[in-house]
């Protein structure tokens, strides 16, 4: 079932967490198990933000030691940080499993990435300069409070609610996806895909890594190998409708930009709202009203419709 929605804004910053936090707990009825926000925020020159968890939730406070050992991973990190040159400026250890970073680095950011995740137990979440990506268990309220994510100044953000059906309750199976070299990619999916395995060999081929099972990462690796290879996100998001089988509908948010597509059949639902200053979207018209509330005009998009727009 699950539950998916975005916004942009245009020419300003809004508190894309408030907003984002809303429209997700309004969806809350579609997804109980998991939640989660890609926003992005205002780009300083030169830096770079790193989500990373060193654990799963649910893993923390069992005892036998799990506390020391993430702390040990966490240090290994920072660690192979320093060798490939990174300068760590802010470190925030957001949860116990979950830290957040703010560093510099003028070398290759994909090779950084790769290396880290060398680290047992680790994962990478999101890496890029406007990008930050929070997903745990529970609903959105909880998420957001947890993560500090209230107050949030950004221009656009997508979210998902999940409801697990084919994968484990845990954050590896969460969205929304991130997907290396392209570093400001993120994912949100409805749906199912069914050539998942071949295209997801094909991607393996090509260099690309996959941290989960769920189909929904493979529209993020798909992009961003895409995007990394001079498509513009427009292009990328036509050709899926012909090169990805199943029903799907998915959102697509990059540094700049926020887009859709819905496959030939469209049964995965989405209704959308545009005004000249706001786009709103989400699997109901629920989550729209959440941030609106007075009486607006909504439409749904038809099969096989792609639409890109830029903050």
């Amino acid at each position: 079932m699950c539950g998916i929605a975005g916004l942009i804004h245009r020419g300003k910053r809004s508190d894309v967490g408030s907003e984002m936090t809303a429209m997700l707990q309004a969806l809350k009825h579609r997804g109980p198990d998991s939640t989660g926000f890609a926003v992005y925020g205002e780009p300083v020159e030169g830096d770079y933000v790193l989500r990373l968890k060193a654990a799963e939730q649910e893993d923390m406070g069992k005892g036998r030691g799990i506390d020391k050992i993430v702390d040990e991973r966490i240090a290994e990190v920072e660690r192979r940080m320093e060798e490939r040159g990174a300068v760590i400026k802010l470190r925030d250890r957001v949860r116990p499993h979950a830290v957040r970073y703010v560093l510099s680095h003028d070398g290759d950011t994909e090779d950084l990435a790769k290396y880290i995740e060398e680290v047992d137990g680790t994962e990478i979440l999101s890496f890029g300069n406007g990008l930050e990506l929070i997903k745990d268990l529970g609903d959105a309220t909880r998420v957001a409070d947890e993560y500090k994510l209230q107050g949030f100044k950004g221009t656009h953000g997508i979210g998902h609610t999940r409801m697990a059906t084919e994968s484990d309750v845990d954050i590896r199976s969460a969205h929304p996806y991130w997907a290396f070299p392209y570093n400001d990619v993120s994912v949100v999916h409805n749906g199912q895909i069914t050539n998942y395995w071949n295209m997801r060999r094909e991607m393996e081929r090509r260099g690309h890594r996959f941290m989960s099972n769920c189909d929904s990462e493979l529209l993020a690796v798909y992009t961003a190998h895409n995007l990394a290879n001079g498509m513009t996100l427009e292009e990328s998001l036509r050709r899926s409708i012909d090169e990805i089988d199943g029903v799907f509908t998915y959102l697509v948010a990059t540094k700049d930009q926020l887009g859709m597509a819905k496959d030939t059949m469209a049964a995965k639902p989405l209704v959308l709202y545009e005004s000249d200053d706001l786009i709103a979207m989400a699997s109901e018209e629920v989550a729209i009203r959440a941030i609106l509330p007075h009486e607006i005009d909504t439409v749904d998009p038809y099969d096989e419709e792609v639409r890109v727009w830029q903050a």
